[in-house]
């Protein structure tokens, strides 16, 4: 029997239809009363968002409003894309928005063996638990007593700066330098233990590289899919994703045997899973103790050395010479008597530092795109009723960037965090929202006061010795604009581009003072 052409072209006809109108439903229904972005079958938007999401969303924030819903693939995602949207849904709506959506890529993935971090968890009692002992270990007086590993790794930063400059006549890369002060903390912090060799260790070189291919899986544009079911049947989908679970998996086995052995000899020293693992009447099984480790040690270099590196970037440039010129003069304002370098661990009292960091924070919002959240509970936005169940995303760097709220976002200016400034942004300081560098709400990052002390301290100590200089040569000098400084452009944090500087010290005798006076007083840690 011969089949009729016509009825074989409507079978397959109707075989496609069928099988795109499967594929193309997403996990949730259309919101009414929120735009919606058109999108591809399949696809959504996905190809239209590119390697870029956060500068494409605030290009569509100016047609479709601050508030849309956009198609990714099979889920469908609510993006805030303004400072005041944000307040609203995040701060406002916090309760609500509590809970984080799972990805295939990173929680099934990469996270199969170790499990996954706190920020990534979706919010249950575990997850409650895990966070209530890290927000207890970096509350803002836990840190303080955080201050000597803080003086150590700042100073040791600072001093190998110093020594591989030759004294502040050439220009060096300080990326290594800020990345082994960030994960040093995080390390002894959480271990008790810190990697004592120079910026060229093995243990540290490939830890910063996992972590930071880790990020990359984390990423909310860097997995298609995560968004499309169908591309998890290809054999190479997941092949780089296993291959770095292992390797985190060996460093992290390896610290965490290596602090027990050191609690079993009586040799360890006090940290937050030494204090959890020798508690008899801890409450957190293997699988959280885990996850807090986890925690510590992606954190440790998530954030805190892009804000730091740019920061130094930008005070290289023309106008970063007047902003160090004013840094330098208020510093000596409040410590006339050269105290400086050893006060600034106990005390927060140079203004303009604070203001610096702030800026710092806000221009290089280095989580472009933060971490998704997940409704547990209908949200109210502007009349349309969101359903529990849905996926929000924050466009942090559009936020930062909105011109309704700050005035002329787009240049670094640290003085609108400074009262009585002409400039003073109109932002409510008593919310504890002056950015959202750290994003927002109930699941904030809980280590924003350990980073704040970090960098404020790290500033001030570096403008306090140094005056950072661009490098000579044109081709050293970086990139400032805050999204094309990412040398990956779809990972979830910013990885600043290679540059050079030269740190030209102001008192040799003074910085060989403090350095040698620093590592008299943290020789024990």
């Amino acid at each position: 029997m011969t089949l009729n052409p016509n009825v074989i072209a409507i079978a397959v006809v109707s075989f496609i239809y069928f099988t795109i109108k499967y594929f193309n439903r997403t996990d949730t229904p259309k919101v009414k009363g929120i735009p919606e972005i058109p999108g591809w079958p399949l696809f959504g938007s996905l190809i239209e968002l590119g390697a870029n999401h956060a500068k494409v969303a605030q290009n569509w924030a100016k047609k479709y409003g601050p508030v849309f819903q956009v198609r990714m693939g099979n889920k469908r995602i609510i993006w805030a894309n303004s400072f005041d949207s944000v307040k609203q849904l995040w701060i406002n709506n916090q309760s609500a928005l509590i809970s984080r959506p799972t990805l295939h890529t990173f929680h099934t993935v990469v996270s199969s063996s170790q499990g996954f971090t706190i920020g990534t968890s979706p919010w249950d009692d575990s997850c409650k638990q895990r966070r209530k002992a890290a927000a207890t270990a970096l509350n803002r007086p836990a840190v303080q007593t955080y201050m000597p590993i803080i003086d150590l790794e700042s100073t040791a930063s600072i001093r190998e700066m110093y020594e591989d400059g030759k004294k502040g006549t050439i220009d060096i890369n300080p990326i290594p330098y800020w990345q082994r002060f960030a994960l040093n903390t995080s390390l002894t912090l959480n271990y008790g233990i810190r990697i004592s060799g120079n910026i060229d260790d093995e243990l540290l070189r490939e830890i910063v590289h996992v972590e930071r291919e880790v990020s990359n899986f984390r990423s909310t544009s860097n997995n298609w899919q995560d968004y499309i079911p169908l591309l998890r049947l290809l054999p190479s989908s997941s092949t780089k994703a296993q291959e770095y679970r292992v390797r985190r998996d060996v460093y992290m086995d390896k610290l965490l045997g290596m602090l027990k052995e050191k609690i079993s000899s009586g040799t360890d020293k006090p940290c937050i899973t030494g204090n959890i693992l020798k508690d008899p009447e801890a409450k957190l099984n293997d699988a959280e103790i885990k996850s807090i480790c986890l925690t510590m040690v992606s954190a440790g270099i998530d954030t805190v050395p892009g804000n730091l590196l740019m920061g130094i970037a930008y005070l290289a440039s023309e106008h970063g010479k007047a902003i160090q010129a004013k840094a330098y003069e208020e510093i000596m304002k409040v410590y006339p008597d050269g105290d400086a370098w050893v006060k600034c661990l106990v005390e927060e009292k140079v203004p303009y530092i604070s203001a610096l960091v702030k800026e710092v924070l806000r221009f290089w919002t280095v989580i472009p795109i933060c971490l998704p959240r997940r409704s547990i509970k209908d949200i109210t936005y502007n009349g349309a009723t969101i359903p529990a169940g849905t996926t929000f995303y924050m466009n942090a760097y559009a936020a930062d960037y909105d011109p309704t709220h700050f005035t002329n976002p787009a240049a670094f200016n640290p003085d609108r965090y400074l009262k009585n400034s002409s400039d003073t942004t109109e932002l409510s300081e008593a919310d504890g929202t002056p950015h959202y560098g750290y994003g927002a709400g109930s699941r904030m990052c809980a280590g924003s006061h350990l980073a704040n002390r970090e960098l404020y301290t790290a500033f001030l100590r570096m403008i306090l010795v140094f005056e950072i200089l661009q490098p000579q040569q044109e081709a050293d000098r970086p990139i400032l604009d805050a999204l094309e400084a990412n040398a990956i452009p779809t990972s979830l944090t910013l990885e600043p581009k290679p540059f050079k500087c030269r740190f030209r010290v102001r008192d040799r005798e003074m910085l060989e003072r403090w350095v040698e006076e620093s590592e008299e007083r943290t020789k024990d840690l």
